[in-house]
């Protein structure tokens, strides 16, 4: 790698993937070249630090922080803050994913010749439980992310969001990193003020990781409601970022509501949550059939459980928030 690059990894209790992801990210750098890993703890209580601190023996260029805010976005701004003057470009990884081989040195390639602000890359879910196999099936199909570019998608260009790879330390800094109010969707959040001022972002398909999702309905549903808290706040913040793949999950929620309240005078309404459930029910056998596993069959619960839990999310961080639209400041050198 040429470009001088900080990888910042946020981590809180992830002493099982923590040091496979520092020795595969390790062999990607050279020492002595620049480059530097940072692990942000957010007080991990399973042994995360010590292994950390371990590893840091063998490989000089990786540092430990704490994070006392605990939440990721805090983490990332945090070593920015700390760390921005040494390096070029920002690489965010996640604990709990599995990163190619050559991950650094493509996104270097990938932000060379797009010339984008941020490069982001394809996320394909997997799982090793029947459930997991199942959520993961369920989000990387239109039914689970409405289509969504990055999960599981094959076609490179410039996107509204992806998940965060590669960005500009510059660029990054101008725009003051994430908003660490944000729990949960603070990278669309960051997208839509990156795009707002100028800046671009590329999703290059040919980089791909591998993402294992919750291993029960107890955290797929925090998940998805945690998610749909947190674009509640997003599309009031940008009320341009909102899509109709995320307006749908809570109108069709609102409509199952008003269906079952509708029921002591008609049952016509019902017809919408009965179309809907025989929808997951096709797609679930569809799903056991195309992936030979009867495993397939549970996709069915896991999509309700994700269109629901994010509704309801999405709702309540709308009562629970106040928010007021962002307003660009043109704060960006031109490109």
């Amino acid at each position: 790698m040429t470009a001088r690059t900080l990888v910042v990894i946020p981590t809180l209790n992830e002493a099982v993937t923590i040091e496979p992801l520092l020795r595969v990210l390790g062999k990607q750098l050279i020492p002595d070249s620049g480059s530097a890993i940072v692990v942000v703890d957010g007080g991990s209580i399973d042994g995360t630090p010590k292994i950390v601190e371990r590893v840091m023996a063998d490989l000089s260029f990786v540092r430990l922080m704490s994070n006392p805010a605990r939440i990721q976005s805090s983490g990332i701004d945090l070593a920015v803050n700390t760390y921005g003057d040494r390096f070029d470009v920002l690489v965010r990884c996640d604990a709990h994913a599995v990163y190619p081989a050559n991950f650094l040195s493509a996104l270097e390639q990938s932000m060379r010749v797009s010339g984008a602000d941020s490069v982001v890359v394809a996320m394909d879910s997997k799982g090793e439980t029947c459930f997991q196999r199942a959520v993961a099936w369920a989000s990387d199909s239109r039914i689970g992310s409405g289509g969504s570019a990055h999960r599981a998608g094959t076609k490179s260009g410039f996107v509204d969001h992806g998940h965060h790879a590669a960005i500009k330390i510059a660029t990054f800094r101008a725009l003051n990193g994430y908003d660490d109010t944000f729990t949960h969707n603070e990278d669309a959040e960051f997208d839509c003020r990156l795009r707002a001022e100028g800046g671009t972002i590329f999703l290059d398909a040919d980089i791909r990781l591998q993402y294992m999702p919750r291993s029960n309905i107890a955290g797929l549903w925090r998940q998805y409601f945690n998610y749909g808290r947190g674009r509640s706040r997003t599309v009031r913040r940008h009320p341009t970022s909102l899509r109709l793949r995320q307006f749908l999950v809570p109108a069709h929620v609102v409509a199952v509501v008003l269906a079952l309240l509708a029921t002591p005078w008609t049952v016509i309404p019902l017809a919408w949550p009965l179309i809907y459930l025989v929808t997951l029910l096709c797609f679930g056998i569809a799903q056991a059939i195309k992936r030979h596993s009867a495993c397939g069959l549970l996709t069915v619960l896991a999509a309700l459980v994700m269109h629901t839990a994010w509704a309801f999310g999405f709702f309540w961080g709308w009562l629970s928030k106040r928010e007021r639209p962002w307003l660009p400041k043109q704060i960006m050198a031109p490109q």
